[in-house]
Formats: structure tokens, sequence, C-alpha cells
């Protein structure tokens, strides 16, 4: 914090930066914050919220890594996750409280948002922000008192938020479903294999598709009550105008390299918005609808692993799509056979389902079908990172835990490069992986300005200055920023050169 209180700056990792205003916040006092630093390496952003307990009596030690969830499973403590697309450096979030308990929020000059509700009223509020994620720094801006009148909620088109009817359902902020046991045993299918009908939904793009496709993936009965499952699980359309909850997940976990197609079966260039999509940790089958939230980005900040990401190409009906993730946890994206480039990382060491959101343009989708890039080249799959010294090591993930992320294929997306012939991305026949190329990343993903220069044991991720490592590894249950798993020990290494 700068002399002024005014300026705060996250100073290590990505959570452990709640902060608090100093005194109470007046019914329809917009806090105006504006985005000061923004470190694109992580997942989520800002949080956002209000506390009917005075920070003055809070202890600092008692104060949890994250807002969301952690501090909001307190009595009185409201907040939610601003969404990432509006975390950028310069923006000016405004929020504020309405004598309803309703927090909405403004980012510049756009129109007022609904953001939750719930807050009870009745006594003193003073304003929580957590710098997390994303939000490296932000600066305290003078308040405003808004009249009421002057507030209009817009409706959402692409993003949707609860309507303003739902304030007796919105008690809570964030409640965990279930803390899930996850196994580790094998996941055993007898897949079958079915040729691509060449006259059929197929024929547009089937030149792009394998010769044959395994046919044992569907979609999960469990599904969003506004889309509806037809034609033996394959095919999820949406049935509602309002397109709130249309989350649709796998019948299944992904194999590490299995590349999933999936074919936009029906879109409408009138309305915005495109398809999401993503991966989880979360097993459908322990879920149920009214589980499912209205905003699928909120997601991110349950308990188990959620990454989430937006197709950016523009969408037509006939377009096919493949996603992929290989052995390091990098999830890949190609369109029309056009390799696209890895959209996020995700700890493969645990079961992982897909998951698809549909939003405004894409009112239809078919699951295709499946294949394995080690079968269809005859290559053997890498195993794991320490096992294939020379493939790429990628500094992004996209969970609101302790994993690197990034949303396209921006400079922190890029690999080493020179990647052995076992590697994915060094196979041009690959549908989902182009080649890819870049300079060694030097710089420490967690200060930014030293030099990396430490290995992390076991799981063997060379990303960290050799004083953050030992910063990190004194931390309580220390994990690898990259890949999550648990750190043993840290080697500092030198160069040769």
């Amino acid at each position: 914090m700068d002399t002024t209180q005014k300026a705060v700056k996250r100073q290590a990792s990505f959570c452990n930066a709640i902060t608090f205003s100093n005194r109470p916040i007046v019914i329809y006092e917009q806090v105006r914050l504006k985005i000061t630093k923004k470190q694109c390496c992580w997942s989520g952003a800002l949080r956002l919220g209000f506390t009917s307990k005075d920070p003055s009596r809070i202890n600092p030690d008692t104060l949890p890594k994250y807002a969301c969830p952690d501090l909001v499973s307190q009595s009185g403590f409201w907040a939610k996750a601003l969404p990432e697309e509006f975390a950028n450096e310069g923006n000016i979030i405004a929020f504020w409280v309405d004598k309803k308990g309703r927090v909405f929020y403004r980012v510049n000059d756009s129109p007022a948002m609904l953001f939750f509700s719930g807050v009870r009223t009745a006594e003193p509020l003073w304003a929580l922000i957590d710098v997390y994620g994303l939000t490296r720094g932000v600066q305290l801006l003078d308040s405003e008192i808004i009249p009421p009148d002057c507030l209009r909620p817009r409706s959402f088109t692409a993003i949707r938020r609860p309507s303003l009817r739902r304030d007796t359902e919105d008690t809570r902020l964030s409640v965990s479903l279930c803390d899930l046991n996850l196994q580790e045993d094998a996941f055993h299918v007898t897949a079958t294999t079915c040729p691509i009908p060449q006259n059929s939904l197929n024929s547009q793009h089937s030149h792009l598709l394998p010769s044959q496709l395994e046919s044992d993936l569907r979609f999960h009965l469990l599904r969003g009550p506004h889309v509806k499952i037809l034609d033996d699980q394959t095919v999820a359309r949406l049935e509602h105008a309002r397109e709130e909850r249309t989350l649709v997940f796998t019948s299944r976990p992904l194999r590490i390299n299995e590349t999933i197609f999936v074919k936009i079966n029906k879109s409408n260039a009138v309305r915005t918005g495109t398809l999401s999509y993503g991966v989880t940790s979360c097993d459908p089958g322990t879920l149920r609808p009214s589980d499912l939230p209205y905003n699928p980005e909120s997601l991110v900040d349950r308990k188990e692993f959620w990454a989430i990401c937006r197709v950016l190409v523009p969408l037509q009906s006939g377009d096919i799509l493949g996603f992929m993730v290989n052995s390091d946890g990098e999830l890949h994206l190609s369109h029309n056979g056009a390799g696209i480039g890895m959209q996020v990382c995700a700890d493969c060491s645990q079961p992982l389902w897909m998951f698809f959101v549909l939003h405004g343009a894409i009112m239809q989708i078919r699951l295709l079908g499946s294949t394995t890039l080690a079968e269809r080249l005859g290559l053997s799959a890498p195993s794991s990172p320490s096992s294939t010294p020379n493939s790429p090591t990628v500094l992004c993930s996209g969970v609101s835990g302790p994993l690197l992320s990034t949303c396209g294929s921006g400079p922190l997306c890029s690999s080493i490069s020179g990647t052995g012939p076992n590697s994915p991305s060094s196979l041009p026949e690959s549908p989902i992986s182009p080649s890819i190329s870049g300079p060694w990343v030097d710089e420490c993903t967690i200060c930014y300005e030293n030099v990396v220069d430490t290995v992390i044991y076991s799981c063997g991720h060379m990303c960290l200055c050799y004083s953050c490592g030992l910063k990190l590894k004194k931390m309580a249950n220390a994990c690898c920023p990259i890949c999550r798993r648990a750190i043993k020990d840290i080697i500092k290494t030198y160069r040769s050169t």
C-alpha cells in the first residue's frame, strides 16, 4: 500500500491480497477503482463485494487466501469475481449496493450491470477488494453517490447475469457443493469406431476429419435446464431464449492426446455471443441441474479444477472444432483443421471432463466423435514432462487455484523452440497442433523481475527464480504454479553460457 492509502499492489503469487475500505460505504455510493497493474499469467481477476464486519477488528492472520469461496462462506461477507475480460489495465470499475441488497457494477462508462444480491443493508457495510489473479494492482478513486433513478441496469446478451427477480434465491454468494473424492484408478472404456459418413451432416468438412472416429463419446445426461440433449446424446440444442443455463458435459473423462471433434450444427448470425468450453475435474454425475450457475465463469471459484475459455474465431454452421489435452496438460484447439494453438493448461494427473456453454449465435452443437493422436500417427505419446525434456514448457493454466492461465495464444503461451519429434506440437499432421516456436521465457512467473534459475522437484517445471522458489516452498501446501503438484524441493540451476 502506498503512503496515501489509495493504491495497493499484490507483492507475490496470485492471492493473499484481501483489502477493505477504511470507512463504511453508504447505500448507492459508488466505490471506484482503477486497475493499475495486470499480470497475464494467472487465472481469475479482481473480487469485489462488501462486509458487515469492521475491518479494524479483523485479525489479518485470520484472513484466508481467497475472498471466493473462503471468505464469503463466512457470515457477513459478500463478494464475487469480476469477469476476466473487464480486468484490463486502465479500466475503471465502479460498484455499489442498493437498499434492497443488490450489488451493481459498471466498467468505465458502460451501463450498470447486476453483480449479485443478498447483501444485508441494515448494518454498516465496508467495501471488500481482493486483488486476485490477473489483477495485481488497483488505485482507489474518489467515490460518488448516484441517485437511484440514474442507475438502470442493462439486460445481458453474450454474458448473462442473474435477473433482478432472483433476489430471494441469491442469499449466499459462494457455496461449495461438495468435496470430490477423485478416483485415481485408470479409466477404462471399450471404444467402438465408425467411419465418417461422407454424405451426411459431416460432409461439408469431412476431408478435415480422420477416416474413422471413436463413437463412444456422448453428452452427459446432466445439463443446464435451458439446453436439450438429442440424437442419442450427441446433440446439444438451445431451448430457451435467455441462454442463462446452457452447460453440457461429456459423458466420460478425456483421454490423453484424444482429439474431440465438435460440429456447429446451427448458428444465428443475428445474435451475439459464441461458444464457451473448458475442462473440469468435477464429475458431472455428482452434480444436480440446480447446481449449475447462471454465469459459467463463476465455476472457477469452486474448489474443484475448472478452466473455461471462449472460441474467439468467428463460427458458422458447419464449422468443425477439435479439442485435445496432451500429456503436458495443454488444451489445444483447431478450427476446420487449422490449428489455433494452446488455449489453457490443466492438471491432467486427474480425470478431466470437457464441458461446453452455448451462447448467442451458437444454437446447436454435435459431438462427431474422437480419435487418439498417438494411434493415428503410430507414435508413442509422452507420459510426463520429466520424461520428455524436449517437449514444450508452457507458462499458463486455467484455474482459480495456483495455476497459470491465459485464454488465447499470447506471448505467455509460447513454448521453447525446437520441440522433440515425439512432442505433439512438432507434428504438422495434427489438426490441432500448429508448429509453435518462440523465445525462452526468462522471467520468473511470480516476481516477473528475476531470471528463471530454479527447477521444482519432483515435477521438473522450471519457472521460478531461486528467491521466489524459497518463499513458495515455505508456504503451507506449496505446489507448482504450473501443474499444481506438491513441491518436495527446489533446485537452483546454473547455465553454461
